[in-house]
Formats: structure tokens, sequence, C-alpha cells
């Protein structure tokens, strides 16, 4: 017996539908349907985490189509040679957008950096589902934080019209 393929799946060659498709008509199924019970099956056997969505919506809301992404060009972490019986050193983070450089110390009591070249900045540190804590860099670019980083975090500098968003890293 040969069967052949009709539009719905296989049929016997008799032109009886193996899967039953016959019961549904292209003005029958409707996909966005079948859409909205997969998303509502997924919400209740694997929902996501609340951090999860807020960190979601926080990075939607750092897309700026006037910012530059710094990437990150030296973490002390990757870099750097450990030195054998030292205390545990400070990571050290340099970020690149263009003639922007910034250089981070991340301790545990948390960051301090420096633009460069030298200039006033309004620097942003992004971290979690809590609001970005708003620091200022003075004349010669230097800004700290006094709050430990935790989890995720980025770094928003405004520089005058320039507007340069570090790559997300983890603490």
């Amino acid at each position: 017996m040969s069967g052949t393929h009709d539009r719905h799946g296989m049929d016997g060659g008799d032109g009886e539908d193996l899967f039953g498709a016959e019961d549904f008509d292209d003005g029958e199924f409707d996909d966005g349907l079948l859409e909205e019970e997969l998303r509502r099956a997924a919400a209740v056997l694997d929902p996501v985490p609340p951090e999860l969505q807020q960190l979601a919506v926080d990075a939607y809301a750092l897309h700026d189509l006037d910012a530059r992404v710094a990437e990150l060009t030296f973490d002390s972490l990757v870099d750097a040679l450990p030195v054998r019986g030292a205390p545990a050193a400070p990571r050290m983070l340099t970020f690149r957008a263009g003639e922007v450089t910034v250089d981070v110390e991340v301790t545990e009591d948390g960051l301090m950096g420096q633009v460069l070249p030298p200039q006033p900045a309004r620097i942003e540190v992004l971290g979690g589902p809590r609001p970005g804590s708003p620091l200022t860099a003075d004349d010669l670019g230097r800004f700290t934080a006094d709050t430990p980083l935790s989890g995720p975090f980025a770094l928003r500098l405004r520089t005058g019209a320039d507007v340069v968003v570090t790559e997300w890293l983890r603490a």
C-alpha cells in the first residue's frame, strides 16, 4: 500500500488522515490560542523568578540608541597573575569605549574608579532589582561608591552629551 502526504500529515492511501487532522480546517485552528495555552502552562510549571524578570526589565531599560557599550579590556580575575600567599587583592577592571576609558577597583566595601581622559561625569551603578546608585565623578574623573556590589552589575556614564554603558559583570 503506498501512502501519500496530505497538507496535514500522512494519510494511509485511502484518504483517511492517520493523525486526525481532518478535524481542523484552516479556519478552525488558532495558533494564537495554542501559544497562549503554552504560555499559561509554562507560567505554572516553570515560572520565571521575580529577580530574573526584574533584571530583564532593567537590561531592556538600558537600551539606549545613543549609548556606546564600553568593552571590558582588562579583568584582574582573568588577566592578572595570582601572587602566592598574598591576601585577596581588589578586583581591577578596565572598560573602553572609543576614546573613553573607565578604570574600576572593586572591593568588598564598594568600588572606586576614574574616567579617562579626566572629566566630570554622572555615573550610575546598575545591579539587580534595585535602582542604580547615582555617583558623580570629579574634575579629575574620580568616583567612589561605598555600597558593596553583589550579583551582576554594570556602570552607566554620562559625560557631556555622551552616554557609555559597561558590559555586565558578576561582582
